[in-house]
């Protein structure tokens, strides 16, 4: 059976002019305006959002320094002169200096619970295989889904049964019980992401479970601590829901409670300098800790993407 061949085109004659096939050919430039146009307004939409979350913030501390008279009169010029009195008087005369001293209790005790009982239970998880495990696991995830208001009730009946109601430390555990599950949940991601070369090598030189957790796998783990601390901290900061139930105590309330109070007897006493002062007070702890610790963020949330 012979196999049709396809004739080879004609030479073509000398002089004659050889048509060429038209490749569209992207242009560069095109692609450049384009994604600079991109840029820009990028980075204009991340201007406006940071004037509109860095306005209020500089207002609410120059407030802080203006007296009654000027807050009204003219509220967007700067204070004629630092007024630090006001400061003084929200922490001593509005008692901020026990509400923040309670606060500083309530979430230091808290948050380091909270960061060693989810860490260790995220490791179990993430490196064992064991029955129950996965089961376990979306227990933590479902208690992040559950209402908080939900449990309000019945988280009061059982805090005062244990005889736990109106007392720092009885507080100190309802916040670990209740950041356990995104702690948990973050923290698995992240250990699941460490090299397990490195606990295998442990092992082989001796090195219990607890050793290796503590001293090896913990210290790799930073980043991801870091940031799920920082995350924690904010949460334990301004929480008010839990408090305003479970530590009505006037000399056991936390800062949240305290600003609340604050607001409504300056209100009538008409002292909104000193209310503003009590406001920055709050804020700069949780501010602070953010611009401190924001490159160890960014590293934490990053770190499973870049392995």
């Amino acid at each position: 059976m012979k196999t049709t061949e396809t004739p080879a085109p004609p030479p073509a004659e000398p002089g004659a002019s050889v048509s060429k096939v038209d490749v569209p050919v992207s242009k560069p430039g095109r692609r450049k305006r384009e994604g600079t146009v991109l840029n820009v307004f990028s980075h204009g939409v991340l201007v406006i959002w940071a004037i509109m979350v860095v306005t209020p913030l500089l207002w609410a501390v120059m407030t802080s320094f203006k007296d009654d008279g000027s807050i009204f009169g003219s509220p967007w010029a700067l204070p004629d002169r630092l007024h630090f009195g006001n400061w003084a008087r929200a922490w001593t005369e509005a008692n901020m200096s026990g509400y923040f001293l309670n606060t500083v209790l309530v979430v230091g005790g808290s948050l380091i619970g909270t960061l060693v009982l989810g860490s260790m239970a995220a490791y179990v998880l993430a490196r064992f295989d064991f029955p129950g495990n996965r089961f376990i696991y979306y227990l933590f995830i479902g208690g992040m889904s559950f209402p908080i208001m939900l449990a309000l009730v019945p988280l009061f009946y059982v805090v005062n049964n244990m005889g736990l109601l109106n007392t720092i430390h009885g507080l100190i555990l309802v916040y670990i019980a209740y950041s356990l599950p995104f702690t948990v949940f973050f923290l698995t991601a992240f250990f699941r992401t460490l090299p397990t070369s490195v606990a295998e090598a442990a092992f082989v030189d001796g090195a219990s479970h607890t050793r290796t957790f503590f001293q090896i796998m913990l210290p790799m783990a930073k980043p991801g601590l870091i940031s799920v601390g920082i995350f924690n901290f904010l949460g334990q900061w301004n929480q008010y829901m839990l408090p305003t139930v479970l530590n009505t105590d006037p000399d056991k309330k936390v800062l949240t409670q305290g600003l609340v109070q604050l607001a409504v007897s300056q209100g009538y006493k008409g002292d909104w300098s000193g209310l503003f002062a009590g406001l920055v007070m709050a804020m700069l702890p949780v501010l602070g800790a953010y611009i401190i610790f924001q490159r160890q963020v960014v590293q934490g949330l990053t770190a499973g993407a870049l392995k």
